[in-house]
């Protein structure tokens, strides 16, 4: 079936193509009764817009503008790298794509990052959010001069953000869970949980679901208040290493984010039998994978979340649906046997 143009729209309510294109781009000088017909009959055709040949007749461009941490964490390179990779193809979209990179858990650093950029920051940001009231005015005062905010990995749900791209952090935990009760044949013992800080809200969901499966089916594991790594895998290494030489009942083990490399260097040290679940596909996980020094690793895709926040920011800033299907980030677990 040919797609319905702008012109069959014209014909079939009686104008001109000139009326048509004032209907679609809300310009004034066009009579409410001329407005009813026109969409009338665009409902009556099934007409979809060709935003992109819009956009392009008319110069359109956009500018996104990406906050994101500086941290050390394998993850987070990833994510600045996939960053830089998508300029070139959003650029054929009239797309420009920023970022900025600032220190890790650092809230007034995300203030600082959008109120520097001004009116520069664009039409839209997408922003590895830190649970803090002043991010949270932050994003209103974004929202209020009309440019779209989505959180990105870490979301603020209380916030005046349009959406979050992500994966789903309350099912990863609960699926870092399950594999655990898999894994680990003890009768009875602790399990540790090391995380990057209690502010991001990513790693509070995926404690959460993990606690809410460990309660409900493994009542002879112990799960141990989380060590707070900072995202830094050498204060990782020294709270880990500490309460493993102090604790020899921990038989399993869940990273749910950053200083990944700490928790290998702490399990490798401390000569105990432990099962161990973590996240981030790093060159780090994956010999420690092969090794048997850890079970199994959650990912998420960066390249995809990357590209979902550039197509989720254009969707908002043109006023078009989002494709739930096309920006619904998985949950991937990777063992030794089927690396990539």
């Amino acid at each position: 079936m040919a797609r319905v143009t702008a012109q069959d729209v014209a014909e079939a309510a009686g104008v001109s193509l000139a009326t048509v294109d004032r209907v679609l781009n809300n310009r004034k000088g066009v009579k409410d009764s001329t407005i009813e017909r026109v969409t009338e009959a665009m409902d009556r055709l099934n007409f979809v817009r060709d935003q992109a040949a819009a956009n392009l007749a008319r110069g359109r461009s956009y500018r996104f503008t990406f906050i994101v941490s500086a941290g050390e964490t394998a993850f987070f390179s990833d994510i600045r790298s996939e960053i830089d990779a998508a300029r070139a193809l959003a650029a054929k979209d009239r797309i420009e794509v920023g970022m900025v990179a600032v220190p890790p858990l650092d809230p007034q650093a995300i203030v600082d990052a959008i109120e520097g950029r001004g009116e520069t920051i664009g039409d839209g940001v997408a922003l590895v959010a830190v649970e803090s009231q002043v991010v949270r005015d932050a994003i209103k005062r974004l929202r209020a001069k009309g440019v779209h905010v989505v959180t990105f990995i870490s979301d603020i749900p209380n916030s005046a953000r349009e959406r979050f791209v992500g994966i789903d952090n309350v099912a990863a935990g609960r699926v870092a869970a399950s594999l655990l009760k898999r894994f680990v044949c003890a009768p009875a013992g602790d399990v540790a949980v090391v995380a990057g800080s209690g502010t991001l809200r990513d790693h509070v969901e995926r404690r959460m679901g993990f606690e809410q499966v460990m309660r409900a089916e493994c009542p002879h594991l112990t799960v141990l208040p989380w060590i707070e790594g900072e995202e830094m895998a050498g204060v990782v290494e020294e709270k880990l290493s500490k309460l493993l030489a102090e604790n020899p009942e921990v038989v399993g083990l869940y990273s749910l984010g950053g200083g990944t490399r700490g928790v290998i260097d702490a399990i490798r040290a401390a000569d105990q039998d432990l099962r161990v679940v973590t996240t981030e596909l790093s060159e780090h996980t994956r010999a420690a994978l092969i090794a048997g020094d850890i079970d199994a690793v959650l990912v998420q895709d960066p390249s995809h979340e990357v590209r979902s926040a550039i197509r989720v920011l254009k969707a908002f800033t043109d006023g078009t649906a989002v494709n739930e299907k096309q920006e619904r980030i998985r949950i991937e677990i990777f063992m030794r046997d089927n690396l990539p």
